[in-house]
């Protein structure tokens, strides 16, 4: 039977989350979109339940046209060698509000910090919300599709001509090789 062990780990999860919509996306790939609400609850059974021992990334998708933030939160589970993940949608505000799993899995505040920093997601309860890659940036968060960045540059950076001598002396040079 084709896709055994995906269907096999869906048998498992679908009765504890029923409203959720499991899709197995190729071989070993399992996509499962759910309501937030349902998220940590999903991820608490994942680590302690099903064996998805390694939380390998949450990434962001900004949805400008649904006014919505995806977030997608990857689980790795090393006997079976499968990936699960979940989707979830949250409001898209100036600043989003969701809840974090730092608790659950330690990387998961590298990965909450850098969703914050670049959308402008905060993740209530997590200890650390503060920038460090963009730590001296004045602007918004610039992975957001609305976000400018022509617009912003001419904002906040003075324009100036550049003219400096050796353009000007390579200038000259290439004119008299002509």
């Amino acid at each position: 039977m084709e896709y055994e062990l995906e269907n096999s780990i869906i048998d498992k999860m679908q009765p504890e989350f029923p409203e959720a919509a499991f899709t197995i996306k190729k071989a070993r790939r399992v996509e499962v979109k759910m309501s937030s609400d349902k998220l940590y609850n999903f991820a608490v059974r994942m680590q302690k339940k099903w064996n998805f021992l390694h939380l390998s990334a949450i990434s962001c998708v900004d949805w400008l046209q649904d006014n919505e933030f995806e977030l997608i939160y990857h689980f790795w589970n090393y006997d079976e060698k499968v990936l699960v993940m979940a989707k979830i949608r949250i409001p898209r505000e100036e600043e989003s509000h969701f809840e974090t799993i730092s608790n659950l899995w330690q990387p998961a505040k590298f990965f909450e910090r850098d969703i914050h920093e670049m959308f402008g997601v905060y993740f209530d309860g997590s200890e650390d919300m503060e920038r460090f890659i963009l730590t001296e940036w004045h602007g918004p968060p610039p992975m957001r599709k609305d976000f400018i960045t022509r617009e912003y540059a001419l904002n906040f950076f003075h324009y100036r001509e550049y003219d400096p001598e050796w353009l000007k002396d390579m200038t000259a040079a290439g004119e008299a090789n002509e």
